[in-house]
């Protein structure tokens, strides 16, 4: 039995027989480096799926800021320490000058749970929408908003779901400025449900992205209409930016930027320590004032020395190594070979792209749009085979989620489009729809 087989039955032993693995092959990795994974065998493969190591696998300034750190002193954030508040005030200078406050947490989860202890007591009502395909992490509080996944989003009387804003799928035949408008009617409708069951409205949690949903193509307008309403009734507008901060987008160091609107609180994780458990939350003063004065918020853990210290060293890299930059031109290259592709392959339904995101939807026939699930399977395990790393993503598992990390160059992009193409006409040709 190899050694990897041996650790997979340990592993069940210990964690589970559901905790989930990527991949129908599990990947037993050793080492990272850059846009790099090694596996036991010593094998490489490309990462074209994750968004924690943001600045690269194991970046070696990084990594030093780190060790320096660790090596000289980490506490909790009762005391004064000047990492802690110099990284807070270089975090919110990003941001819109009303979002000028921040709160440090552990993981995204927490972020999204302490941002939503902030929307329901500083508005007074407990009522939250989000999408119906949402995912926002893990903890109860958020599991009650996981319309995807989560089993407590069914039993939830404080949470309703829209439709997901899809200009692929659309709604009724519409299109532009009518679909915008009949997916805020939704919104609206949501709200009034809330009103009549006697709920106030808190607030509106969606990413900007709309990442889980399928990296949608959001009809102009739609999202300023929602916050409007959402406003309008009392409530705040959250902005998920787990996924899609950092310079992702490349055009903006946030994704909600590229919106006419300006979030009340936006949450932060994943990438914002590289790999570090470091998350967080920035919101407009008077909220944190008002939040913070009758519900102490301590995380022991939560921006620490050490934590502030490697965020700092994730936003000098992202300066340094023009990493916004760099997602707008190879993210535009990657596009543009996505779409080649799509010429040559029915199997293609639609690509989509944000910066360094990517999300290609297969389908079984483009003129109904029917998903292939079956197809994408197939797909990604046969990429892993081939040595490079993506996911899917989707109501029907039936996108495909290319996320690599920033560093990601032209080269790369020949590899992931080379082993993308051969692994497409390998689907269509051998495998039956």
């Amino acid at each position: 039995m190899s050694t990897s087989q041996t650790l997979l039955e340990r592993r069940r032993r210990v964690l589970g027989q559901h905790s989930p693995l990527f991949y129908d092959n599990p990947l037993h990795l050793v080492r990272g480096e850059g846009v790099w994974l090694y596996d036991a065998d010593g094998r490489r493969y490309l990462d074209v799926y994750n968004n924690v190591p943001h600045v690269g696998h194991c970046h070696p300034h990084v990594v030093e800021a780190l060790s320096r750190q660790a090596s000289t002193l980490n506490v909790h954030t009762r005391y004064l320490h000047e990492n802690v508040v110099r990284y807070g005030e270089r975090l919110t200078a990003t941001f819109d000058d009303s979002l000028q406050m921040a709160m440090f947490t552990c993981s995204g989860s927490e972020a999204n749970e302490l941002a939503l202890r902030m929307a329901r007591y500083c508005s007074g009502g407990s009522g939250i929408l989000v999408t119906d395909f949402a995912y926002h992490g893990n903890t109860e509080a958020v599991a009650e908003l996981g319309t995807a996944f989560m089993a407590e989003a069914k039993a939830s009387a404080r949470v309703r779901s829209i439709p997901i804003p899809d200009s692929y799928r659309g709604m009724d035949g519409l299109e532009g400025e009518a679909l915008a408008q009949a997916y805020a009617d939704k919104v609206a409708e949501a709200i009034a449900a809330f009103e009549a069951d006697g709920i106030k409205l808190a607030g509106m949690l969606v990413c900007p992205d709309f990442a889980n949903e399928g990296l949608l193509k959001v009809p102009p307008g739609f999202l300023e209409k929602a916050v409007a309403l959402v406003r309008d009734a009392g409530g705040l507008f959250i902005a998920d930016e787990v996924q899609a901060g950092f310079g992702r987008s490349g055009h903006h160091m946030w994704a909600h930027q590229a919106y006419d609107v300006v979030p009340d609180i936006v949450t932060l994780g994943k990438p914002m320590g590289n790999g570090h458990p470091l998350a967080g939350v920035v919101a407009r003063g008077e909220l944190v004032d008002c939040f913070a004065a009758s519900s102490m918020y301590f995380n022991t853990f939560g921006g620490n020395p050490v934590s502030t210290a490697v965020g700092m060293a994730v936003l000098d890299v992202l300066e340094q190594e023009e990493l916004l930059d760099n997602a707008v031109s190879t993210g535009a290259y990657v596009t543009e070979g996505l779409k080649k592709l799509q010429q040559r392959y029915s199997l293609i339904g639609d690509v989509r792209s944000l910066g360094m995101f990517f999300a290609v939807e297969l389908v079984k026939d483009r003129d109904n749009k029917t998903p292939a699930p079956e197809a994408t399977h197939l797909l990604v395990n046969r990429m892993r085979e081939e040595g490079v790393l993506i996911s899917k993503i989707g109501r029907d598992d039936s996108i495909l989620k290319l996320r690599p990390p920033m560093p990601f160059q032209p080269e790369h992009a020949d590899l992931l489009l080379q082993k993308l193409d051969e692994t497409l006409a390998w689907v269509e040709t051998e495998v039956v729809r």
